[in-house]
């Protein structure tokens, strides 16, 4: 007989002040003027009366790196009563969340960890864990999954490669009231752009508002998809905060009709968790020359660009990234940058026939196809971002291409193929 699932959740506010630099973007100047929709973490504690289970925590913001997932985790361990590894820190990729969270992400980016506002977000999330036990109950799961094609797609091609899907695990109470989602799909939450100087979740917020206007406010923990290269680029009309409540509501209106549907399916079974290592090899970096002599020639392209098309064409921000990301391989040229292997966290969770694969990098959707493809399991979601932050990983027509990602990956081309064997062989081994 199953033991039954017992779940444990909290939404927690984590906005900071104003006056604090914003990260993800290079061309932005300037720092935070206010809050438009607060940033949020949430806590979601799937166990059993035998079992610990696994603790999400979701974050509003640009990434956790691995001196900000130690952090994170230990404080809730210890606050929850549990192992740190039983702890999943995960990060939604929003470009209007602090840069002092994590500080520098890449050798050609500039960024200083702000240690207050690491405490004081430790502080709000800890408090918030410390609940969790006195509010464990039995739930019931069920499993949806859908598509829409109204959030993202590839950002270089609108008919390139792009995992339109989206999965939503639905957990209610006995009495049939939703108790909370855990969703994700995969596209960057770059709606808002470089002008914008307040803190914003960007539509995955939006998406969880509107999810509580449709559903009843359950707490709904969003994890970011295989979205190195899916934006909103080719899909949004604006890159305002009324785009960004009409992207979200594409999407909360997609999932609370899927959660309508008679398509659903039972979850049971434990919570299992497997935890793994890789290490990649970091790659050869162009002579400071050779990097300066392309950084001329994006930068080239793009005024070209500029003067034909004007402000925010997608041709224009295309070849405007393709320069910044010579830009930061002439910096990595000149400066230090790390030599070796990296130590890579891969990380499986899975509830019966759903399996959640989570890695640190901003994985391109082609390569979270493979891996849903090759898994043995019913559901595989494919989640970046977590347990620390190691930038984006290309495929192999990224490499060819010469994109902004191709330049500034810590990675060769061979990698790629190394993540996805190591993933489908850890689905297999925690499946058998």
């Amino acid at each position: 007989m199953t033991a039954s699932l017992l779940l444990a959740a909290q939404d927690v506010r984590i906005t900071p002040g104003p006056g604090h630099p914003l990260g993800g973007y290079l061309a932005r100047h300037g720092v935070a003027t206010g809050t438009h929709d607060d940033l949020e973490a949430s806590l979601i504690w799937l166990s059993t009366e035998d079992d610990p289970g696994v603790l999400w925590v979701a974050l509003d913001a640009l990434a956790v790196d691995a001196g900000l997932t130690r952090t994170l985790a230990g404080a809730v361990a210890e606050a929850v009563g549990i192992a740190p590894q039983r702890v999943l820190v995960c990060a939604s990729h929003t470009h209007s969340g602090p840069e002092g969270w994590t500080g520098q992400l890449h050798p050609g980016l500039p960024g200083q960890r702000d240690n207050g506002l690491v405490d004081r977000m430790t502080e709000k999330i800890t408090g918030a864990a410390a609940l969790l036990r006195a509010c464990r109950r039995r739930v019931r799961a069920r499993w949806h999954a859908g598509e829409t094609e109204a959030v993202g797609s590839n950002r270089y091609d609108p008919d390139g490669p792009h995992d339109t899907s989206f999965g939503v695990l639905e957990l209610r109470r006995d009495d049939d009231t939703p108790a909370a989602l855990l969703f994700d799909y995969a596209s960057h939450p770059t709606v808002l752009g470089p002008d914008n100087l307040t803190w914003s979740a960007d539509w995955p917020g939006a998406t969880r508002r509107e999810l509580a206007a449709l559903i009843g406010r359950p707490v709904a923990a969003f994890l970011q998809g295989a979205a190195g290269d899916a934006s909103s680029r080719f899909v949004r009309r604006g890159r305002d905060h009324d785009e960004v409540a009409t992207l979200g509501g594409h999407l909360a209106t997609s999932i609370a009709r899927t959660l309508e549907a008679a398509s659903s399916s039972a979850a049971t079974g434990p919570v299992r968790l497997t935890r793994s290592s890789l290490h990649l090899p970091y790659r050869d970096v162009p002579s400071i020359e050779d990097s300066l002599e392309l950084r001329q020639a994006a930068e080239g392209e793009w005024r070209r660009e500029l003067a034909l098309h004007g402000e925010d064409h997608p041709a224009v921000r295309i070849a405007q990234t393709r320069y910044e990301g010579c830009a930061m391989l002439a910096s990595m040229a000149a400066t230090d940058r790390p030599t070796g292997c990296a130590e890579v966290p891969v990380s499986v969770v899975s509830l019966g026939e759903i399996a959640w694969l989570h890695t640190p990098f901003e994985l391109f959707a082609s390569l979270g196809l493979r891996i849903r493809r090759g898994s043995p399991f019913r559901h595989t979601r494919v989640i970046g971002y977590t347990d620390g932050y190691l930038g984006y990983l290309p495929d192999a027509a990224g490499h060819r291409d010469g994109i902004y990602e191709s330049y500034v990956t810590l990675f060769g081309p061979e990698a790629a193929d190394v993540l996805v064997e190591h993933c489908l062989k850890l689905l297999r081994s925690h499946y058998a």
